[in-house]
């Protein structure tokens, strides 16, 4: 089965991969005498230059192929639709879309406390769900301080709008200097 598919890629009929990408013909490596004069351990300039791409850490300057995002996880299996998948992503956009209408209704208050709200569901679900889709942008670590930050800032800022729910001294200080 292997012999099958190196004389495939030899003959240049080459292979695919299974989401059906190309493979690039694989060309045997013939190895290179010494240039005369050199060191024991040196190796020539086109030598050296190819056993140093090949170990090369850095990324290709052309890329030939994409990679899956990083936040594609399943909250569900994949024989589910994707809205179904993805529910930790609707349901905090959801809620921030229901808090962003009930500010325009005229209830900042209210509209505020359900996106902070929405915000630190979104830093509990990351934190306690294995795999939660979208919702997932970096480490697991720096998305639940990310978004249990800032719901807890959104909320807070709500409760200390003008006259407040909650009296927090330094509080007012930053609402009057950032706000008003």
């Amino acid at each position: 089965m292997q012999a099958e598919s190196d004389a495939e890629n030899a003959a240049g009929g080459g292979a695919a991969r299974a989401n059906g990408t190309p493979v690039a013909p694989v060309a045997p490596v013939t190895p290179v005498a010494p240039a005369v004069g050199a060191a024991p351990g040196a190796r020539s300039g086109a030598a050296a230059s190819g056993a140093e791409a090949a170990r090369s850490r850095r990324f290709p300057s052309i890329t030939r192929d994409t990679a899956r995002p990083e936040g594609s996880g399943r909250a569900v299996p994949g024989a589910v639709s994707t809205p179904a998948r993805q529910w930790p992503m609707l349901s905090v956009l959801t809620a921030t879309a229901v808090g962003l209408l009930t500010t325009a209704l005229g209830h900042p208050r209210v509209g505020c406390l359900i996106i902070g709200v929405a915000l630190i569901a979104a830093a509990v679900m990351r934190r306690l769900l294995p795999s939660v889709g979208m919702l997932a942008v970096r480490s697991r670590f720096t998305d639940m301080i990310t978004y249990g930050l800032l719901g807890v800032a959104i909320t807070l800022l709500a409760l200390v709008m003008p006259k407040p729910l909650l009296h927090i001294p330094f509080m007012e200080d930053v609402v009057r200097f950032t706000v008003r």
